[in-house]
């Protein structure tokens, strides 16, 4: 599996151009969306750009993992909690809603109002579990929203009454159909006088979501986050999809799971934030998650209480990993410390191996192309490392053949003086988001001239990030033909400077204008008008068939004749944006 950014990258084409070659091919894709490899493979060959695909060692070992469907055992198999993740538009009152299921005030500890990563919480309805994924609704956490998807059975997609479907909806329901999951349409703010139910269902339509009770088969429930109006039929709903499914796992062999979330915690080290898909874990077992291993320390729920063990379907919070695990990474629990090293140290062998597999003409090819962009190097600093993650796949798609950001360093935690050292050497700048610098930092900051630039709201740091890169950008030269004159004399020529006359033919001349000078149909060179007379009078203008003389401000040495033809333009720089 690779990204699409990551595909574009490596074939070296605008990320633009392929996506618009799988739209084509009836594949709907963002920047940061997988693709298999045999997908990959037959756009590459459609494109007809000489390339062929290889597999990369990283790539075979991920086609190694077992389905969900291979750990299922006739033995150990038995039913699990629903997992339900929550999806919609910004503002469209998806973690309201979970604050309604869950009677917590989620969403007041969002910056801004907006989730800023995928939060995993526990209810229970009708004496039955369910867990519940609030995934973030902006567009710059495209990717995690798409991981959201591909971890559940059912996405719940808010949709508000008095708004209907937007742009994140439409992202929404793709990841939703693409992870083949079963799909619930909340219709939220009904209780609003602006609320129109119609409206938003016929936009749910034209989305390609037709409500049951316009002949179609997805389910629309009216619910109010505020009044919690709808909010125990949504649940039975889920249920209800959950007995027809009849969803299993394997509950008793070694667990396995994917990391949505770990920061460093003061005092216990990387927490790391894992849902459990198949088998038990417990308190003490030894754990692999990609690059990283460890032994679990802690063992928590997804509110903070320690438990002694957890099965399929759970979100639990462990402490134990050596180093921070990546975000999407596939955990899993082994016999011992020796084989969890080994699968660790196997794992940074698979990546160093891929990216050293590139040719000497794959080099020359990213040489000559660096050469020719402007890079603004940053480090980034996060306070979990979904965050992180989401920051650097959204600087990507500022991207463009002239600039890009060069992401020199990177991590979860507080600002440190070593960060500020390697932002001094490399003049490069620090974003920070939802995380602090001590006094220290900042007066070392202060002293090497490093500049800080502090966020708790991430499309406010990707509005700052464009701003600099737009400011790099080169400007648009916008030329303005004005008019056009005949030489009839030359009067006196010095080092800088030709005095002369003639006839207006075509527009005007003024001051202040560019000519080129053309003999026959050769350009000699370029002079700018410094001044214009008209009957011995300076004059601001001077229009088609009007004598003129000129004084012309020279900028090589030029020698104008008698018959020679100016042609007048300004030139203006026009800024140009991303």
């Amino acid at each position: 599996m690779i990204t699409v950014g990551d595909l574009a990258a490596k074939i070296d084409i605008p990320v633009s151009t392929l996506i618009g070659e799988l739209f084509k091919n009836g594949i709907m894709t963002t920047v940061n969306q997988r693709i298999d490899f045999d997908t990959a493979e037959i756009i590459v060959e459609e494109l007809k750009l000489g390339i062929t695909l290889e597999r990369t060692i990283e790539e075979e070992a991920e086609a190694e993992k077992p389905a969900r469907s291979e750990r299922l055992d006739a033995k150990t198999a038995g039913l699990r909690p629903p997992v339900v993740a929550v999806m919609g538009h910004v503002d469209h009152g998806k973690t309201s809603l979970l604050d309604a299921v869950l009677d917590l005030k989620v969403a007041s500890g969002e910056a801004g109002g907006i989730t800023q990563h995928i939060s995993a919480y526990q209810t229970t309805h009708n004496d039955r579990v369910i867990t519940l994924l609030d995934t973030p609704g902006h567009e710059a956490f495209s990717a995690l929203r798409q991981h959201g998807a591909r971890l559940t059975d059912v996405v719940i997609i808010v949709v508000a009454a008095d708004d209907g479907v937007k742009p994140q909806t439409v992202e929404a329901i793709k990841f939703a159909k693409d992870a083949q999951a079963k799909i619930i349409v909340a219709l939220n703010k009904i209780d609003k006088p602006e609320a129109d139910a119609n409206r938003a269902k016929q936009s749910l339509a034209e989305a390609g979501l037709m409500p049951e009770d316009w002949g179609g088969d997805t389910t629309v429930v009216e619910v109010s986050a505020k009044t919690k109006q709808g909010v125990p039929e949504l649940l039975d709903l889920v249920l209800l999809m959950a007995d027809i499914e009849e969803l299993k796992a394997d509950t008793e062999g070694s667990a396995e799971g994917i990391v949505i979330e770990a920061h460093l915690e003061t005092g216990k080290g990387a927490l790391v934030s894992t849902l459990i898909e198949h088998g038990k874990v417990h308190k003490s077992d030894y754990v692999v998650a990609g690059t990283t291993y460890g032994k679990i320390r802690t063992l928590a729920d997804w509110s903070g209480k320690e438990i002694a063990e957890a099965g399929p379907s759970t979100p639990i919070r462990i402490t134990g990993f050596k180093e921070l695990p990546q975000f999407g990474d596939y955990i899993s629990v082994t016999k011992n410390e020796k084989e969890a090293r080994e699968r660790a140290e196997k794992a940074k062998s698979r990546k160093v191996s891929g990216k050293l597999n590139m040719t000497s003409g794959d080099l020359l090819g990213l040489i000559n192309k660096n050469a020719q962009i402007k890079e603004v190097p940053v480090i980034i600093k996060a306070d979990v490392q979904g965050s992180l993650t989401s920051i650097t796949d959204s600087l990507r798609l500022l991207e463009n053949e002239e600039l890009k950001m060069h992401v020199i360093g990177s991590g979860v935690g507080a600002i440190s003086e070593s960060d500020v050292q390697m932002a001094a050497t490399s003049k490069a700048l620090i974003y920070a988001f939802n995380v602090p610098a001590h006094n220290s930092v900042r007066k070392l900051a202060e002293r090497d001239k490093v500049s800080i630039r502090e966020f708790q709201v991430i499309y406010e740091l990707l509005d700052d990030a464009k701003e600099v890169l737009t400011a790099l950008l080169t400007p648009e030269i916008k030329e303005t033909e004005l008019g056009k004159l005949i030489i009839r004399g030359v009067f006196r020529t010095t080092k800088d400077e030709i005095i002369c006359g003639g006839e207006v033919t075509k527009g005007k001349v003024e001051p202040g204008s560019r000519a080129r000078v053309v003999r026959d149909k050769e350009s000699l060179g370029e002079v700018v008008v410094e001044r214009v007379q008209r009957q011995q009078q300076e004059a601001k203008e001077v229009f088609e068939g009007e004598m003129c003389g000129l004084s012309l401000k020279l900028e090589k040495k030029l020698v104008i004749e008698e018959g020679d033809r100016l042609e007048f333009y300004k030139r203006e720089e026009i800024q140009r944006t991303l």
